[in-house]
């Protein structure tokens, strides 16, 4: 057999000195265009001004700050703090962020309605996911009908939280959210210090990660809350 037969001739276009700088060029914008949309995409702004009001209560006071200012300026008629156990707390701490953020709320002046804390349990599910399931549940052994509701998170955790109480509450229930703005670094330049580096591609990542692996199990199950069949779930003494 000739080396004729194995092998065809073609012609390869390839870009000049001019070609690469253009192609530079162009992804070098993309890069520019990319990084100053990331964070606004993580990181939405845009409220419903439903009934509810959830504070995810792990933030810091400054974003607490802003879930208060945001309480202010709506028509709320219930506000609900969310977190899991705080490491170990003293005995004369609170045991979960979701009373220490309602405990700093009224301490903060927030009086008019309900504030109420609604403790997330340890679970092998992700955590805000299941703190969407427990304000889910509360909503519905206390009868609060709940149509519409808002969340406040911080910075970029903010669009995971906004698709993760969508899945939890389901199509009929309108979520609308806030990105509480840190001063940890500047958010319009957030590639500039590690921090901002680290915390933006680390939400984008589990943002991704929620979009194409993330698949919640139906509704009241056990699996729901717990990630794990109940047989596993026993045999690991969960």
């Amino acid at each position: 057999m000739t080396p004729a037969k194995l092998f065809r001739r073609r012609e390869i276009w390839l870009p000049t000195i001019w070609g690469w700088l253009a192609l530079l060029l162009v992804g070098a914008a993309a890069i520019v265009l990319v990084a100053r949309s990331l964070y606004p995409l993580l990181a939405p702004q845009d409220l419903v001004r439903g009934r509810l009001l959830v504070v995810e209560g792990w933030m810091n006071p400054e974003g607490l700050d802003q879930a208060f200012a945001t309480f202010r300026a709506g028509g709320y008629e219930h506000v609900v703090t969310t977190g899991g156990r705080i490491g170990w707390p003293k005995p004369d701490a609170h045991a979960t962020f979701a009373e220490l953020a309602a405990d700093y709320l009224r301490r903060r002046g927030l009086r008019e309605v309900p504030v109420t804390a609604i403790p997330t349990p340890d679970s092998a599910q992700d955590r805000t996911f299941l703190s969407a399931v427990m304000v889910r549940e509360w909503a519905r052994q206390t009868g609060l009908t709940v149509d519409a509701l808002d969340v406040v998170s911080l910075g970029t955790h903010a669009r995971r939280s906004h698709l993760l109480y969508r899945l939890a509450f389901g199509p009929n229930v309108a979520v609308g959210v806030l990105a509480a703005r840190s001063s940890e670094y500047n958010a319009d330049a957030w590639w500039r210090s590690s921090s901002g580096t680290r915390d933006v591609i680390d939400q984008a990542i589990a943002l991704l990660w929620v979009k194409i692996f993330f698949w919640p199990p139906p509704a009241g199950t056990h699996e729901e809350r717990w990630a794990v069949p109940p047989k596993r779930a026993a045999r690991s003494g969960a």
